[in-house]
């Protein structure tokens, strides 16, 4: 009974997110991601939120058309196919059309009303979010309601503005070029509340059926969406934040198109250095790595508990490593980490909400195509070409003067804090085993390797 109860109140938890809207889906899509303070059972219905909306009628849409393109809009195109959306979601309904030179695009187009709703939101989830911390400050400390909060805001502000989702499509086009499998729709032509872009010929990855593709085919589909996320959270650090399958349309000749750029997640390369080690210490079976790094990913509060922290996590990986997406779900045990995390007083940065968001949706999204894949050898393929560009990064002006100005402030600060300081660069961007002991050096000595090589490699291209 008291099962069904739970079942009930999910439900309805669910259900009424929904119907408040496109920011309140996220949120729950987000929460769902959280174990360290969501119960399992409100967890697995809010995954199941989607963000659909009843279609209006296109005459509701008119008014943005002619305000965007100007009147005479209809001239422009040689068929607009108004009778049914191809989609239609809270913010945006698209539209299959083709232009007046043949080229076969898809329209979207903002919902009246959206863009207001959702900043007024917005502002009633803030100030939720400023009582929290006053009524319950300890667990503010670990969980920091409003900067969670504000990392998904910000993800979100390119929905509210096509220009900026336009932007956001021609930067992953580039980092998709060298791919074969993966493909980003082209933007053709952006205004604040309409988006036109090319057509993307496929059906939602979870429609794909059994003998539709080879199983080469679909392993090949995995691998290279896979390493195109890993390249958008550890390289260009700029990454989908909801590769969810209903926005990977897969083709009948075997290649994916990524699309809805509007949530986008940004991260600093601390961030994604530290959520490295994290994915590599899981995928590698070494506890102490993936709890180092876990602590570099946010803060410690009075009440820390670090040994036992590390304690946790080295009974927990071996559960997880090496496994198919088939045999365990890793956005959930990397989430799930964020229990262990939180009951020993350590605070989580609150870009892992955005992350653990993406990397679950990714993995959903891979189980869907490929589930044989492991999350262990994904992360062997492009784990070279990730240390490779942090070689050349390490190797920049930019970043030779950074190390120039905390080597300068440590040695007019003494020759500890210099000693502190250097270990510190090192630590934060070339390693993912970070040893405590003052006689181990070698994450200085990676360090120093990985700039000389790419020193040499600049050298080498002058």
């Amino acid at each position: 009974m008291l099962k069904d109860t739970e079942q009930e109140r999910a439900r309805a938890i669910r259900e009424a997110l929904e119907q408040l809207g496109p920011l309140y889906v996220k949120i729950g899509q987000t929460l769902s991601t959280r174990p360290d303070f969501v119960p399992d059972y409100v967890r697995e219905e809010l995954a199941l939120l989607t963000d659909q909306a009843a279609v209006r009628p296109f005459a509701s849409f008119v008014p943005a058309l002619e305000a965007e393109l100007g009147p005479q809009w209809r001239e422009s195109f040689q068929s607009f196919e108004t009778h049914q959306p191809l989609g239609a979601a809270s913010l945006a309904q698209v539209y299959r059309a083709t232009l007046r030179d043949g080229t076969q695009c898809v329209v979207k187009i903002q919902r009246p009303g959206s863009h207001e709703g959702v900043l007024g939101d917005m502002a009633v989830l803030r100030r939720a979010a400023r009582v929290i911390g006053r009524v319950v400050p300890r667990f503010n400390e670990v969980i920091d309601t409003g900067a969670m909060l504000d990392v998904v805001f910000r993800a979100m502000n390119d929905e509210l503005d096509f220009t900026r989702e336009a932007a956001n499509m021609k930067t992953a086009r580039k980092a998709a070029r060298e791919l074969k499998t993966i493909k980003v729709p082209k933007p053709i032509l952006a205004t604040p509340r309409v988006l036109i872009q090319t057509l993307a010929d496929g059906q939602a990855a979870h429609r794909v059926k059994e003998g539709e593709l080879s199983r080469k085919q679909r392993k090949k589909i995995a691998k290279e969406f896979v390493a195109y996320m890993f390249k958008g959270f550890f390289i260009e650090r700029t990454f989908h934040a909801d590769p969810h399958p209903g926005n990977v349309l897969v083709s009948a000749d075997g290649k994916a198109y990524v699309i809805d750029w509007g949530m986008v997640g940004r991260i600093d390369r601390s961030i994604s250095a530290a959520m490295l080690g994290t994915m590599i210490g899981m995928a590698y079976n070494d506890g102490p790595a993936l709890a180092q790094s876990w602590v570099r990913l946010g803060s410690t509060t009075p009440w820390r508990d670090i040994g036992g922290f590390t304690s946790d996590i080295a009974r927990f990986v071996p559960h997880v490593t090496n496994a198919s997406l088939a045999e365990l779900n890793f956005g959930v045990a990397l989430t799930s980490v964020l229990t262990f995390s939180t009951n020993r007083g350590i605070q989580t940065s609150p870009n892992i909400s955005i992350l653990g968001k993406s990397v679950a949706n990714m993995e959903g999204t891979v189980r869907h195509i490929h589930p044989g894949l492991k999350l262990a050898d994904s992360i062997r393929d492009v784990l070279q070409d990730v240390l490779l560009d942090m070689a050349r990064d390490a190797g920049s002006p930019e970043q030779l003067a950074q190390y120039g100005l905390h080597a300068l402030h440590a040695l007019t600060h003494g020759p500890s804090q210099g000693i502190r300081a250097l270990n510190d660069i090192a630590d934060r961007q070339f390693t993912v085993h970070n040893h405590t002991r003052l006689s181990d050096n070698r994450a200085s000595k990676t360090a120093f390797a990985l700039v000389l090589l790419a020193l040499r490699n600049r050298h080498r291209k002058n």
